[in-house]
């Protein structure tokens, strides 16, 4: 039976990677996937999903993919959706559709919340909606659980106020434990640039 999962975790937890490692599972049995991502998400340029080890895939856009046939969706053995967290509700309820009505699975993989510690509109539906969570994990400078993104600028200073859409990786964004996101403490070795 079809589910909807969410896979969510902090930035730098691996989300991305464990996406394509998913879709080349798939591929290395012989069963199709699509791979995902919403258009926003210009990072990794036209068409491609990136993660920061190195592995990359080609992928379409989710405006694409609601203009495909349900029938040419259904000759997938899943679909997987990177940076979930930028899709909007009608969004996510078009995957809840596709996994329960025409029985395709969906892994969505993203953050849960932004760098101000509230959830992304795609999350919070994801949280909501999905039939199965999943927290990736990884870990703040000082060994605990990263929980919290921070948002720092070119000086190292940790922003608690702004856009909630700033698109970056390592140059803006760092996985920290609430302890640390709270007290904007981005530890000892901290280098801006690193």
């Amino acid at each position: 039976m079809a589910q909807l999962y969410f896979k969510y975790g902090a930035m730098g937890s691996s989300k991305t990677a464990n996406a394509l490692m998913a879709r080349y599972n798939y591929a290395e049995r012989g069963q199709k996937t699509l791979l995902v991502k919403p258009r926003m998400d210009t990072r990794d340029g036209d068409h491609m999903v990136y993660s920061r080890i190195g592995l990359s895939h080609p992928c379409i856009y989710f405006d694409e993919m609601r203009e495909m046939a349900e029938s040419a969706l259904q000759e997938n053995a899943c679909i997987i959706v990177d940076e979930a967290q930028f899709l909007t509700r009608e969004e996510v309820r078009y995957l809840v559709h596709l996994v329960d009505d025409c029985g395709i699975p969906v892994i969505c993989y993203g953050l849960r919340a932004d760098f101000r510690g509230e959830l992304f509109p795609g999350s919070y539906e994801l949280l909501v909606m999905a039939d199965k969570l999943e927290e990736v994990k990884t870990i703040c400078w000082c060994g605990k659980k990263a929980t919290f993104n921070a948002r720092f600028d070119a000086d190292g200073k940790v922003l608690k106020e702004g856009e909630q859409v700033v698109l970056g990786a390592n140059d803006k964004y760092i996985g920290l434990c609430r302890r640390h996101w709270n007290a904007g403490d981005l530890g000892p070795d901290f280098k801006v640039g690193k």
